[in-house]
């Protein structure tokens, strides 16, 4: 269920490995309709959960975790692998991703997360502490202090990807059933507005969407994020700005945001802040926040000052899957024949290829590396009933947007965000 990056990568997945399979995709809209098709196009090797809280997942521990992190680097190289094979013109250049220090605070949070990651064995080739030359050579930003950086994040076109995704399965035999909405699933059978689809294996693989299913209203909440496009940009511009390898970029404040430059030389900048909407709702009309667009072309002004009156051509949104403890999951239940994948809390372009690979491997019963990563078989908490959950939610974004204001203001780490990464156990 979903023509996404999930139930694209494990239907491939499933068809290379045994091209006799009848595989099924069934998508309430068009392949790459959600997520997939709309993010800020960073394919890295992020996850949503950090290496000390998978270290504490249940028969985890240290060697476990950073096999899962070590799993994450790879997936990167293998979605461009697919892509340079399937003949998928993803746009793709792998340059690495920069995270900008503008102010005291966010320079001591990037040297703790360099010493936090050494502590873990991580050296320079994984991350690396930038000082304030070395940040302004890759990106000229306003009032660089310093930052950090990875190698392991391609810049993607995701509308490219997955559709060129969505092409190579159809190649491979599997049958792709668009405009085909799912409401309900259960062992053997997924229940559609045109009928039951029945198979031995049901795979969930709706990430922000999958509040709308029943009986699945508290599994993730929906949580919006909002992109706006410049035009085009002249070269001069771009000497200044830099990128000149295709970074992906953000910087260390606590209400995300990122950004990247195209092909055709545009920059691409996206970022949370858009309202949850009571009971998880989602609607069309959600994915545009004119106020939040706003904020979002006055930050990247912000950020280069170049880009003020050169134009933006473009702006869009929608949802992405945040579960309860903020740890993203993939399984397959042996009695039920139902497996998942989600809650990638928008770092799921790379995330989700690893996720279809180990389903792949769960549905043929094959006992591999990684099936048995931390992440396999967990199960995170439900989220709480109304009103709680938008109670909840509302105060986190608020919480964020004020402690990224202390620390602009003050220069000293906010107190208050540090308090709200204990309770989400981050």
């Amino acid at each position: 269920m979903g023509a996404g990056y999930t139930g694209l990568w494990t239907a491939y997945y499933l068809l290379e490995a045994d091209p006799s399979l009848r595989v099924v995709v069934l998508e309430a809209e068009t392949a790459g309709f959600g997520a997939s098709g709309r993010n800020g196009g960073w394919c890295s090797a992020l996850f949503p959960a950090a290496l000390s809280k998978l270290a504490r997942l249940p028969g985890s521990g240290r060697e476990a975790a950073l096999a899962q992190h070590a799993a994450m680097r790879a997936a990167v190289d293998e979605v461009l692998r697919v892509a340079a094979v399937e003949d998928i013109d993803a746009h793709a250049r792998k340059g690495g991703t920069v995270v900008l220090a503008r102010n005291p605070a966010q320079l001591r949070a990037a040297r703790v997360e360099v010493a936090e990651a050494r502590t873990w064995g991580r050296d320079e080739h994984d991350l690396r502490l930038l000082d304030a030359d070395e940040a302004r050579s890759r990106l000229g930003a306003s009032d660089t202090l310093g930052g950090t950086f990875t190698g392991d994040c391609a810049a993607v076109h995701p509308a490219r990807l997955v559709r060129g995704l969505a092409r190579a399965v159809e190649r491979r035999g599997g049958q792709i059933h668009e405009q085909t909405r799912v409401t309900s699933i259960g062992p053997g059978r997924a229940v559609t507005e045109h009928g039951t689809v029945r198979a031995d294996v049901v795979v969930r693989a709706t990430e922000g969407y999958t509040p709308t299913l029943d009986g699945q209203e508290r599994t993730m909440v929906p949580v919006y994020s909002l992109v706006v496009a410049t035009a085009p940009l002249t070269a001069a511009t771009w000497d200044r700005i830099g990128l000149h390898d295709r970074e992906t970029f953000s910087d260390h404040r606590h209400l995300i945001v990122y950004g990247q430059r195209t092909a055709d030389d545009r920059l691409v900048f996206g970022g949370r802040g858009a309202p949850y909407h009571f009971g998880s709702r989602i609607e069309p009309g959600f994915d545009r926040v004119e106020r939040v667009f706003a904020a979002l072309r006055r930050t990247l002004v912000d950020l280069f000052p170049d880009v003020a009156g050169r134009g933006f051509t473009h702006a869009w949104g929608g949802p992405l899957a945040i579960p309860r403890d903020w740890t993203a999951s993939v399984g397959l239940d042996l009695g039920t024949g139902i497996g998942w994948a989600g809650g990638y809390v928008g770092d799921g372009v790379a995330t989700t290829n690893l996720a279809g690979r180990t389903l792949a491997d769960l549905v043929l019963r094959r006992d591999t590396a990684i099936t048995r990563l931390p992440w396999v078989g967990h199960r995170s908490r439900r989220w709480e009933p109304e009103p709680l959950r938008w109670l909840g939610v509302t105060a986190a974004l608020r919480t964020m947007a004020a402690a990224d204001a202390e620390e602009v203001r003050t220069g000293r780490p906010s107190r208050r965000a540090a308090l709200l990464g204990r309770l989400l156990g981050r």
